[in-house]
């Protein structure tokens, strides 16, 4: 009977290749170098290998012969080609070392901390929304880039109203997209509705293309009975199984290891789709970015990470995190294929995202987009960022490198959009969301049991005590607390 194992010690293939001459537990071998795997034939005859080499049973005694094929790796493949491969002239200029060959030198030199000219930043549109000649990028129909730009104006609105009703108390928290509306609304339209986002907090476009509706955010922002978060998250925090979009958690860049993870999954399931994560600059100098880079690239995950370098980490300006080339050459150094795009040229961002997905799901592989871009509003509602920035700075961003006015140039020039379209968007765009505002606040708000739900089967005493205490608490002060609470 046939049975399929895989090598899973790189000295234990050394040693076969050293002692090739005793029999195998009654049962001939062969070593299928095309797929990594070790395929049991029949009892009875010596252990060799596909050329007819003898090899020796000791090497595959214990662990080593149980252990059970974790997954296809193409890398594995390559590394076990190479340590079973017959010994070269070369040998003395190189050593055969886990990853591949490397060869000798006599020269002392170091590599250089960078090079001298920076990674290029990949641009579809100029500054006007002019299509640059000659210009490698993925075709758009008129019903994409008409969608596009409708959430891009949707989200541009959608920000300004909730930032005013948080300034006006209604809400206890917000921020906003301004500046960076290119990115989730691009990178959404090049994604297919399977694919699995795991977000940071600036991406509410990507619910919005997927439909996403208006009440559904201010459901959310207020807290509400009909919020799926059950009104335990912050405003902004959205999540929706439906639209594939994992909750949105406030701890920065926790979602990249479990990115790396879902990707996994999804290739042992050999589904064709892949998982998109987000984060910010900042976020790259948290240890989980590391970790999740380098477990996607082991594991070969379809997964992409995307950056959004928008130059500040809250108050921290990106020449005070690393002295790196920017994110995208972070990519390298484990072993993922890696772009540079401007994140304010919705056509670039679409054009990259789309080639990265087929990438990653074709080639079963991780891939790495930096976009570069500018946060022209505050980090958030709890922000001043005139307090580090200059305000000259702002509004050049604001003005000269808008992604939103960029793209719309674009649609008008080609006859894809009109003056009178676009009032008729903002106005339309604007009534709506003023209407789901003043449903969302008339709304109850969850009972107070639903703090206490949803992670233990049966609520462990203390949770239980919690929740008396808390009853109590609001009986005995019934003004401090909002008068629509269910106790």
């Amino acid at each position: 009977m046939a049975n399929w194992l895989r090598i899973s010690s790189r000295t234990v293939a050394n040693h076969i290749k050293k002692r090739m001459n005793k029999g195998f537990m009654g049962g001939a071998v062969h070593v299928n170098q095309s797929s990594g795997l070790w395929w049991g034939l029949n009892r009875g005859g010596p252990v060799s290998d596909r050329n007819g080499r003898h090899i020796d049973p000791l090497a595959w005694n214990r662990a080593t012969f149980l252990c059970v094929q974790r997954f296809k790796s193409t890398l594995a493949e390559k590394q076990h080609d190479s340590f079973l491969s017959s010994d070269s002239d070369d040998d003395n200029q190189s050593v055969d070392f886990p990853g591949g060959k490397v060869s000798y030198t006599s020269e002392m030199s170091f590599i250089s901390e960078s090079s001298q000219t920076r990674v290029p930043c990949y641009r579809v549109l100029d500054d006007d929304g002019d299509l640059i000649s000659d210009c490698d990028f993925q075709q758009v129909s008129k019903e994409v880039a008409v969608k596009m730009y409708s959430n891009m104006v949707t989200l541009q609105i959608m920000d300004n109203i909730f930032y005013e009703a948080q300034r006006q108390g209604r809400i206890s928290f917000y921020l906003t997209s301004a500046g960076e509306e290119a990115i989730s609304i691009a990178s959404a339209a090049a994604l297919s509705e399977q694919d699995i986002i795991l977000p940071q907090y600036r991406e509410p476009g990507i619910l919005l293309w997927r439909g996403f509706t208006l009440q559904e955010f201010a459901d959310q922002c207020f807290g509400n009975k009909a919020d799926y978060g059950k009104g335990r998250q912050m405003p902004i925090h959205y999540g929706s199984k439906k639209h594939n979009f994992f909750t949105i958690s406030s701890p920065i860049a926790t979602q990249l290891p479990q990115a790396a993870g879902i990707a996994y999954s999804l290739k042992m399931d050999n589904k064709k789709a892949c998982v998109v994560s987000y984060i910010g600059d900042g976020g790259t100098s948290e240890g989980d970015f590391h970790a999740g880079l380098n477990f996607a690239a082991v594991m070969e995950a379809p997964v992409i990470f995307f950056c959004r370098n928008n130059g500040w980490a809250i108050s921290t300006n990106v020449s005070e995190q690393f002295r790196s080339d920017g994110i995208v050459v972070k990519g390298r150094a484990y072993g993922i294929r890696s772009i540079r795009v401007d994140g304010n040229d919705a056509l670039a961002v679409y054009s990259a995202v789309s080639a990265a997905r087929e990438m990653a799901i074709n080639e079963q592989r991780p891939i790495l987009i930096e976009a570069l871009t500018y946060r022209v509003g505050h980090h958030s509602t709890s922000d001043d960022s005139t307090k580090y920035r200059q305000l000259d700075e702002i509004v050049y961003w604001k003005k000269a490198r808008n992604p939103v006015n960029r793209f719309r140039n674009w649609v008008q020039s080609i006859g894809w959009w009109s003056e009178q379209q676009e009032t008729q968007l903002r106005n339309s765009v604007r009534k709506q969301l003023l209407e789901a505002i003043q449903v969302a606040e008339k709304t109850e708000k969850p009972p107070l049991s639903e703090l206490f739900t949803d992670v233990y089967d049966h609520p462990p005493s203390n949770l239980e005590e919690q929740e008396k205490h808390l009853r109590e608490t609001v009986t005995r002060h019934p003004k401090d607390y909002p008068s629509d609470i269910s106790v």
